[in-house]
Protein backbone atom coordinates (compact mmCIF):
# COMPACT_ATOMS: atom_id res chain seq x y z
CA UNK A 1 0.00 0.00 0.00
CA UNK A 2 1.33 3.45 -0.98
CA UNK A 3 0.14 6.60 0.75
CA UNK A 4 0.22 10.07 -0.80
CA UNK A 5 -0.30 12.76 1.83
CA UNK A 6 0.33 16.40 2.79
CA UNK A 7 -0.46 17.83 -0.62
CA UNK A 8 -3.19 18.97 -2.97
CA UNK A 9 -5.39 16.52 -4.88
CA UNK A 10 -7.22 17.21 -8.13
CA UNK A 11 -9.45 14.20 -8.73
CA UNK A 12 -11.01 15.33 -12.07
CA UNK A 13 -14.07 13.45 -10.82
CA UNK A 14 -16.91 15.57 -12.26
CA UNK A 15 -15.45 18.75 -10.78
CA UNK A 16 -12.35 20.93 -10.81
CA UNK A 17 -12.03 21.39 -7.07
CA UNK A 18 -8.56 21.02 -5.62
CA UNK A 19 -8.63 19.36 -2.19
CA UNK A 20 -6.02 20.53 0.28
CA UNK A 21 -6.89 17.96 2.94
CA UNK A 22 -7.13 14.76 0.88
CA UNK A 23 -4.96 11.67 0.93
CA UNK A 24 -4.78 8.99 -1.75
CA UNK A 25 -3.90 5.37 -1.00
CA UNK A 26 -2.83 2.95 -3.71
CA UNK A 27 -3.16 -0.81 -3.28
CA UNK A 28 -1.31 -2.77 -5.97
CA UNK A 29 -2.55 -1.28 -9.27
CA UNK A 30 -5.70 0.44 -7.99
CA UNK A 31 -6.73 3.40 -5.90
CA UNK A 32 -7.88 2.18 -2.50
CA UNK A 33 -8.90 5.42 -0.80
CA UNK A 34 -9.43 9.10 -1.66
CA UNK A 35 -10.44 11.56 1.02
CA UNK A 36 -9.50 13.30 4.25
CA UNK A 37 -6.98 11.69 6.58
CA UNK A 38 -8.36 8.66 8.41
CA UNK A 39 -6.81 5.95 10.53
CA UNK A 40 -5.39 3.01 8.58
CA UNK A 41 -5.31 -0.32 10.39
CA UNK A 42 -2.06 -1.63 9.02
CA UNK A 43 1.28 -0.52 7.60
CA UNK A 44 1.98 1.36 4.41
CA UNK A 45 4.76 -0.01 2.24
CA UNK A 46 5.62 3.51 1.17
CA UNK A 47 4.51 6.97 2.28
CA UNK A 48 5.04 9.85 -0.12
CA UNK A 49 4.96 13.31 1.41
CA UNK A 50 3.72 15.59 -1.35
CA UNK A 51 5.00 18.66 0.53
CA UNK A 52 2.22 20.81 -0.84
CA UNK A 53 2.54 19.60 -4.44
CA UNK A 54 -0.36 18.49 -6.64
CA UNK A 55 -1.48 14.89 -7.20
CA UNK A 56 -3.73 14.40 -10.25
CA UNK A 57 -4.63 11.85 -12.95
CA UNK A 58 -2.01 11.32 -15.62
CA UNK A 59 -2.43 12.83 -19.07
CA UNK A 60 -3.63 10.55 -21.88
CA UNK A 61 -1.98 10.87 -25.28
CA UNK A 62 -5.06 10.03 -27.32
CA UNK A 63 -3.35 9.90 -30.72
CA UNK A 64 0.26 9.08 -31.46
CA UNK A 65 2.64 6.97 -33.52
CA UNK A 66 5.27 6.15 -30.90
CA UNK A 67 7.82 4.26 -33.03
CA UNK A 68 8.20 7.31 -35.27
CA UNK A 69 10.78 8.67 -32.83
CA UNK A 70 13.28 7.45 -35.44
CA UNK A 71 12.02 10.19 -37.80
CA UNK A 72 12.24 13.07 -35.34
CA UNK A 73 13.67 16.08 -37.21
CA UNK A 74 14.33 13.88 -40.25
CA UNK A 75 11.91 15.42 -42.77
CA UNK A 76 10.70 18.73 -41.39
CA UNK A 77 9.35 21.83 -43.14
CA UNK A 78 7.39 19.93 -45.78
CA UNK A 79 3.64 19.85 -46.58
CA UNK A 80 1.76 16.81 -45.33
CA UNK A 81 1.38 14.78 -48.52
CA UNK A 82 4.98 15.33 -49.62
CA UNK A 83 6.22 14.64 -46.09
CA UNK A 84 4.14 11.46 -45.86
CA UNK A 85 4.61 9.90 -49.29
CA UNK A 86 8.14 10.99 -50.19
CA UNK A 87 9.84 10.90 -46.80
CA UNK A 88 7.93 8.96 -44.16
CA UNK A 89 6.51 5.96 -46.04
CA UNK A 90 9.83 5.04 -47.76
CA UNK A 91 11.70 5.06 -44.45
CA UNK A 92 8.97 3.16 -42.62
CA UNK A 93 9.17 0.41 -45.26
CA UNK A 94 12.65 -0.43 -43.91
CA UNK A 95 11.54 -0.98 -40.32
CA UNK A 96 11.78 -4.34 -38.57
CA UNK A 97 9.85 -5.42 -35.46
CA UNK A 98 13.04 -5.10 -33.37
CA UNK A 99 13.40 -1.51 -34.51
CA UNK A 100 9.78 -0.71 -33.68
CA UNK A 101 10.31 -2.18 -30.22
CA UNK A 102 13.33 0.02 -29.50
CA UNK A 103 11.91 3.23 -30.96
CA UNK A 104 8.73 2.73 -28.91
CA UNK A 105 10.77 2.46 -25.72
CA UNK A 106 12.34 5.83 -26.51
CA UNK A 107 8.88 7.38 -26.85
CA UNK A 108 7.80 5.92 -23.51
CA UNK A 109 10.67 7.68 -21.75
CA UNK A 110 9.46 10.96 -23.19
CA UNK A 111 5.85 10.27 -22.24
CA UNK A 112 6.84 9.68 -18.64
CA UNK A 113 8.65 13.00 -18.39
CA UNK A 114 5.51 14.73 -19.65
CA UNK A 115 3.18 13.08 -17.14
CA UNK A 116 1.55 10.96 -19.85
CA UNK A 117 0.34 7.64 -18.43
CA UNK A 118 -1.24 6.07 -21.53
CA UNK A 119 -0.91 6.28 -25.30
CA UNK A 120 -3.37 5.55 -28.09
CA UNK A 121 -0.84 4.20 -30.53
CA UNK A 122 -1.54 3.72 -34.22
CA UNK A 123 1.28 1.79 -35.82
CA UNK A 124 2.20 -1.42 -37.61
CA UNK A 125 3.66 -4.55 -35.97
CA UNK A 126 1.47 -4.42 -32.86
CA UNK A 127 3.32 -7.22 -31.07
CA UNK A 128 6.60 -5.30 -31.03
CA UNK A 129 4.78 -2.18 -29.89
CA UNK A 130 2.82 -4.00 -27.17
CA UNK A 131 5.89 -5.75 -25.80
CA UNK A 132 7.89 -2.54 -25.66
CA UNK A 133 5.18 -0.92 -23.54
CA UNK A 134 4.78 -3.96 -21.31
CA UNK A 135 8.52 -4.20 -20.68
CA UNK A 136 8.60 -0.51 -19.72
CA UNK A 137 5.50 -0.80 -17.50
CA UNK A 138 3.60 1.67 -19.67
CA UNK A 139 -0.10 1.56 -20.57
CA UNK A 140 -1.12 1.61 -24.22
CA UNK A 141 -4.16 1.08 -26.41
CA UNK A 142 -3.16 -0.07 -29.88
CA UNK A 143 -5.21 1.17 -32.82
CA UNK A 144 -5.74 -0.66 -36.10
CA UNK A 145 -3.85 0.76 -39.08
CA UNK A 146 -5.35 -1.21 -41.96
CA UNK A 147 -5.15 0.37 -45.42
CA UNK A 148 -4.58 -0.67 -49.02
CA UNK A 149 -0.89 -1.35 -48.36
CA UNK A 150 -0.87 -3.02 -44.96
CA UNK A 151 -2.90 -5.65 -43.10
CA UNK A 152 -6.08 -7.52 -44.03
CA UNK A 153 -9.50 -7.82 -42.43
CA UNK A 154 -8.67 -11.27 -40.94
CA UNK A 155 -5.46 -9.77 -39.50
CA UNK A 156 -7.35 -6.79 -38.07
CA UNK A 157 -9.88 -9.11 -36.46
CA UNK A 158 -7.10 -11.27 -35.09
CA UNK A 159 -5.33 -8.26 -33.58
CA UNK A 160 -8.60 -7.13 -31.97
CA UNK A 161 -9.11 -10.51 -30.35
CA UNK A 162 -5.48 -11.05 -29.36
CA UNK A 163 -4.49 -7.70 -27.88
CA UNK A 164 -7.64 -7.21 -25.86
CA UNK A 165 -6.58 -10.33 -23.93
CA UNK A 166 -2.83 -9.87 -24.14
CA UNK A 167 -1.83 -8.03 -20.95
CA UNK A 168 -3.47 -5.70 -18.39
CA UNK A 169 -1.42 -2.77 -19.75
CA UNK A 170 -2.51 -3.33 -23.37
CA UNK A 171 -5.79 -2.82 -25.19
CA UNK A 172 -6.81 -2.69 -28.85
CA UNK A 173 -9.36 -0.74 -30.90
CA UNK A 174 -10.43 -1.22 -34.49
CA UNK A 175 -9.04 1.37 -36.84
CA UNK A 176 -7.84 2.20 -40.34
CA UNK A 177 -5.29 4.74 -41.49
CA UNK A 178 -7.51 7.15 -43.43
CA UNK A 179 -10.15 7.32 -46.14
CA UNK A 180 -7.59 8.42 -48.74
CA UNK A 181 -5.34 5.37 -48.18
CA UNK A 182 -8.13 2.82 -47.93
CA UNK A 183 -10.36 1.64 -50.77
CA UNK A 184 -14.14 1.68 -50.43
CA UNK A 185 -14.50 -2.15 -50.38
CA UNK A 186 -11.93 -2.37 -47.58
CA UNK A 187 -13.61 0.43 -45.64
CA UNK A 188 -16.95 -1.34 -45.90
CA UNK A 189 -15.33 -4.52 -44.62
CA UNK A 190 -13.99 -2.58 -41.60
CA UNK A 191 -17.48 -1.19 -40.96
CA UNK A 192 -18.92 -4.70 -41.15
CA UNK A 193 -16.34 -5.93 -38.65
CA UNK A 194 -17.20 -3.07 -36.29
CA UNK A 195 -20.87 -3.95 -36.50
CA UNK A 196 -20.09 -7.63 -35.93
CA UNK A 197 -18.26 -6.82 -32.68
CA UNK A 198 -20.38 -3.77 -31.83
CA UNK A 199 -17.07 -1.93 -31.56
CA UNK A 200 -15.93 1.66 -32.12
CA UNK A 201 -13.64 2.56 -35.03
CA UNK A 202 -10.85 5.15 -35.19
CA UNK A 203 -9.02 6.85 -38.07
CA UNK A 204 -7.36 10.00 -39.34
CA UNK A 205 -10.28 12.13 -40.54
CA UNK A 206 -10.42 15.45 -42.42
CA UNK A 207 -6.87 16.40 -41.51
CA UNK A 208 -6.29 18.65 -44.54
CA UNK A 209 -8.44 20.65 -46.92
CA UNK A 210 -7.07 18.63 -49.85
CA UNK A 211 -8.12 15.37 -48.19
CA UNK A 212 -11.70 16.61 -47.92
CA UNK A 213 -11.71 17.96 -51.48
CA UNK A 214 -10.40 14.70 -52.95
CA UNK A 215 -12.96 12.66 -51.01
CA UNK A 216 -15.75 14.85 -52.36
CA UNK A 217 -14.45 14.29 -55.88
CA UNK A 218 -14.40 10.53 -55.37
CA UNK A 219 -17.67 10.05 -53.52
CA UNK A 220 -19.56 13.34 -53.55
CA UNK A 221 -19.33 13.47 -49.76
CA UNK A 222 -16.98 14.66 -47.06
CA UNK A 223 -14.95 11.97 -45.27
CA UNK A 224 -17.23 12.25 -42.24
CA UNK A 225 -20.39 11.87 -44.33
CA UNK A 226 -18.91 9.04 -46.38
CA UNK A 227 -17.78 7.01 -43.37
CA UNK A 228 -20.95 7.59 -41.38
CA UNK A 229 -23.18 6.60 -44.28
CA UNK A 230 -21.51 3.20 -44.56
CA UNK A 231 -22.12 2.51 -40.86
CA UNK A 232 -18.50 2.95 -39.79
CA UNK A 233 -19.43 4.66 -36.51
CA UNK A 234 -22.65 2.86 -35.63
CA UNK A 235 -20.95 1.97 -32.33
CA UNK A 236 -18.96 5.16 -31.95
CA UNK A 237 -15.25 5.67 -32.33
CA UNK A 238 -12.95 8.56 -32.96
CA UNK A 239 -11.58 10.91 -35.56
CA UNK A 240 -7.98 12.04 -35.27
CA UNK A 241 -7.40 15.69 -36.28
CA UNK A 242 -10.83 16.68 -37.72
CA UNK A 243 -9.43 20.05 -38.76
CA UNK A 244 -11.59 20.62 -41.84
CA UNK A 245 -15.07 19.63 -40.73
CA UNK A 246 -18.30 21.43 -41.62
CA UNK A 247 -21.32 22.12 -39.43
CA UNK A 248 -22.99 19.10 -41.02
CA UNK A 249 -19.93 16.98 -40.26
CA UNK A 250 -19.94 18.06 -36.63
CA UNK A 251 -23.63 17.23 -36.34
CA UNK A 252 -22.88 13.71 -37.58
CA UNK A 253 -19.92 13.36 -35.21
CA UNK A 254 -22.14 14.38 -32.30
CA UNK A 255 -24.99 12.10 -33.36
CA UNK A 256 -22.69 9.08 -33.72
CA UNK A 257 -20.96 9.64 -30.38
CA UNK A 258 -17.60 9.96 -32.09
CA UNK A 259 -14.69 11.42 -30.12
CA UNK A 260 -12.53 14.03 -31.77
CA UNK A 261 -8.86 13.90 -30.83
CA UNK A 262 -7.17 17.18 -31.66
CA UNK A 263 -3.46 17.42 -32.44
CA UNK A 264 -2.66 21.13 -32.51
CA UNK A 265 1.15 21.06 -32.68
CA UNK A 266 1.25 18.61 -35.59
CA UNK A 267 -1.53 20.43 -37.46
CA UNK A 268 0.22 23.76 -37.01
CA UNK A 269 3.67 22.45 -37.96
CA UNK A 270 2.32 20.77 -41.11
CA UNK A 271 0.20 23.87 -41.88
CA UNK A 272 -2.90 21.67 -41.94
CA UNK A 273 -5.03 24.24 -40.14
CA UNK A 274 -6.73 24.90 -36.81
CA UNK A 275 -9.53 22.60 -35.71
CA UNK A 276 -12.86 24.28 -34.78
CA UNK A 277 -12.60 23.26 -31.14
CA UNK A 278 -14.95 25.94 -29.83
CA UNK A 279 -17.72 24.90 -32.23
CA UNK A 280 -17.23 21.28 -31.21
CA UNK A 281 -17.46 22.20 -27.54
CA UNK A 282 -20.66 24.13 -28.18
CA UNK A 283 -22.15 21.06 -29.86
CA UNK A 284 -21.13 18.82 -26.98
CA UNK A 285 -18.72 16.71 -29.01
CA UNK A 286 -16.41 14.74 -26.67
CA UNK A 287 -12.77 15.74 -27.08
CA UNK A 288 -9.32 14.36 -26.35
CA UNK A 289 -5.81 15.58 -27.10
CA UNK A 290 -2.96 13.81 -28.85
CA UNK A 291 0.60 14.70 -29.75
CA UNK A 292 0.51 12.83 -33.06
CA UNK A 293 3.83 11.20 -33.90
CA UNK A 294 7.31 12.56 -33.15
CA UNK A 295 7.98 12.87 -36.88
CA UNK A 296 5.40 15.61 -37.30
CA UNK A 297 5.33 17.28 -33.89
CA UNK A 298 8.27 16.69 -32.98
CA UNK A 299 7.81 16.74 -29.20
CA UNK A 300 5.73 14.31 -27.10
CA UNK A 301 4.71 16.97 -24.61
CA UNK A 302 1.16 17.31 -23.30
CA UNK A 303 1.81 20.71 -21.74
CA UNK A 304 2.62 22.19 -25.13
CA UNK A 305 -0.44 20.54 -26.65
CA UNK A 306 -2.74 21.92 -23.94
CA UNK A 307 -1.46 25.44 -24.43
CA UNK A 308 -1.84 25.21 -28.20
CA UNK A 309 -5.38 23.83 -27.99
CA UNK A 310 -6.59 26.88 -26.10
CA UNK A 311 -4.31 29.48 -27.72
CA UNK A 312 -5.17 28.44 -31.28
CA UNK A 313 -8.88 28.28 -30.45
CA UNK A 314 -8.73 31.83 -29.10
CA UNK A 315 -6.87 32.94 -32.22
CA UNK A 316 -9.29 31.20 -34.60
CA UNK A 317 -12.35 32.70 -32.88
CA UNK A 318 -10.82 36.09 -32.17
CA UNK A 319 -12.02 35.59 -28.61
CA UNK A 320 -9.67 35.43 -25.63
CA UNK A 321 -12.42 33.74 -23.60
CA UNK A 322 -12.70 30.77 -25.99
CA UNK A 323 -11.73 27.28 -24.85
CA UNK A 324 -10.95 27.96 -21.18
CA UNK A 325 -8.17 26.16 -19.35
CA UNK A 326 -10.52 23.95 -17.34
CA UNK A 327 -12.00 22.39 -20.47
CA UNK A 328 -8.54 21.77 -21.93
CA UNK A 329 -7.30 20.02 -18.80
CA UNK A 330 -10.39 17.82 -18.92
CA UNK A 331 -9.63 16.92 -22.56
CA UNK A 332 -6.06 15.98 -21.67
CA UNK A 333 -7.10 13.65 -18.85
CA UNK A 334 -10.74 12.52 -18.68
CA UNK A 335 -11.56 13.07 -22.36
CA UNK A 336 -8.51 11.26 -23.63
CA UNK A 337 -9.05 8.29 -21.33
CA UNK A 338 -12.64 7.87 -22.44
CA UNK A 339 -11.77 8.34 -26.12
CA UNK A 340 -9.37 5.40 -25.75
CA UNK A 341 -11.83 3.23 -23.87
CA UNK A 342 -9.92 3.58 -20.59
CA UNK A 343 -12.85 4.47 -18.37
CA UNK A 344 -11.02 3.03 -15.36
CA UNK A 345 -8.15 5.49 -15.82
CA UNK A 346 -10.06 8.76 -16.20
CA UNK A 347 -9.98 10.21 -12.68
CA UNK A 348 -8.90 9.66 -9.08
CA UNK A 349 -11.57 7.59 -7.37
CA UNK A 350 -11.72 4.38 -5.39
CA UNK A 351 -11.34 1.35 -7.64
CA UNK A 352 -9.82 3.29 -10.54
CA UNK A 353 -6.40 2.45 -11.92
CA UNK A 354 -3.53 4.16 -10.09
CA UNK A 355 -2.25 6.12 -13.08
CA UNK A 356 -1.16 9.26 -11.26
CA UNK A 357 1.24 12.16 -11.57
CA UNK A 358 2.68 14.65 -9.11
CA UNK A 359 3.09 18.23 -10.27
CA UNK A 360 5.83 20.26 -8.60
CA UNK A 361 4.24 23.54 -7.57
CA UNK A 362 7.47 24.78 -5.99
CA UNK A 363 8.76 26.09 -9.32
CA UNK A 364 8.81 29.71 -10.51
CA UNK A 365 6.39 29.03 -13.38
CA UNK A 366 3.75 27.72 -10.97
CA UNK A 367 3.86 30.68 -8.59
CA UNK A 368 1.86 32.44 -7.32
CA UNK A 369 -1.03 30.01 -7.01
CA UNK A 370 -3.88 32.30 -8.05
CA UNK A 371 -5.35 29.43 -10.05
CA UNK A 372 -3.49 26.11 -10.22
CA UNK A 373 -5.52 24.76 -13.14
CA UNK A 374 -4.80 27.81 -15.27
CA UNK A 375 -1.15 27.59 -14.25
CA UNK A 376 -1.07 23.99 -15.50
CA UNK A 377 -2.44 24.89 -18.92
CA UNK A 378 -0.97 28.34 -19.49
CA UNK A 379 2.41 28.21 -17.75
CA UNK A 380 3.00 24.55 -16.87
CA UNK A 381 5.75 22.53 -18.48
CA UNK A 382 7.48 19.16 -18.30
CA UNK A 383 9.82 20.57 -15.67
CA UNK A 384 6.86 20.43 -13.27
CA UNK A 385 6.38 16.65 -13.55
CA UNK A 386 7.87 15.29 -10.36
CA UNK A 387 6.47 11.75 -10.45
CA UNK A 388 4.68 9.48 -12.90
CA UNK A 389 2.93 6.31 -11.67
CA UNK A 390 1.21 3.72 -13.86
CA UNK A 391 -0.77 0.77 -12.47
CA UNK A 392 0.53 1.58 -9.00
CA UNK A 393 4.22 1.56 -9.98
CA UNK A 394 6.43 4.63 -9.96
CA UNK A 395 8.19 4.73 -13.33
CA UNK A 396 9.62 8.26 -13.13
CA UNK A 397 10.50 10.38 -10.12
CA UNK A 398 12.66 13.46 -9.68
CA UNK A 399 14.35 13.02 -13.04
CA UNK A 400 15.08 9.31 -12.61
CA UNK A 401 13.49 6.46 -14.59
CA UNK A 402 12.47 3.14 -13.04
CA UNK A 403 11.69 1.13 -16.16
CA UNK A 404 14.15 -1.76 -15.90
CA UNK A 405 16.74 -0.33 -18.28
CA UNK A 406 19.07 2.65 -18.25
CA UNK A 407 17.89 5.39 -20.63
CA UNK A 408 21.39 5.69 -22.13
CA UNK A 409 21.14 2.11 -23.39
CA UNK A 410 17.90 2.97 -25.21
CA UNK A 411 19.47 6.11 -26.69
CA UNK A 412 22.48 4.18 -27.95
CA UNK A 413 20.34 1.38 -29.39
CA UNK A 414 18.16 3.90 -31.24
CA UNK A 415 21.20 5.77 -32.58
CA UNK A 416 22.62 2.52 -33.94
CA UNK A 417 19.33 1.52 -35.57
CA UNK A 418 18.87 4.93 -37.19
CA UNK A 419 22.34 4.61 -38.71
CA UNK A 420 21.33 1.23 -40.14
CA UNK A 421 18.19 2.73 -41.67
CA UNK A 422 20.15 5.54 -43.27
CA UNK A 423 22.50 3.17 -45.11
Amino acid sequence: MIRFFNGKVLTMNQEMEIHNDYEVWVNEDKIQYVGPKVTFEGNFNQEINLRGNLLMPGFKNAHTHSPMTFLRSYADDLPLQEWLHQQVFPMEAKLTPDMIYEFTRLAVLEYLTSGITASFDMYVEPEANANANIDMGFRTVLCGTINDFKDTIPELEGFYQKYNRYHPLVGYQLGFHAEYTTSEPLLRAVAALANQYKAPVYAHVSETADEVEQCRKRYGKSPVEFLADMGMWDYGGGGFHCVHVSEADMDIIKEKGVYVVTNPASNAKLASGIAPITAMQEKGIPLGIGTDGPASNNCLDMFREMFLVTALAKLREGDAAACPAESVLSMATVGGARAMGLEDCDCIAKGKQADLIVIDLHQPNMQPEHNIIKNLVYSGSKQNVKLTMIAGKILYQDGQFYVGIEPERIYENCKRLVQQLSC
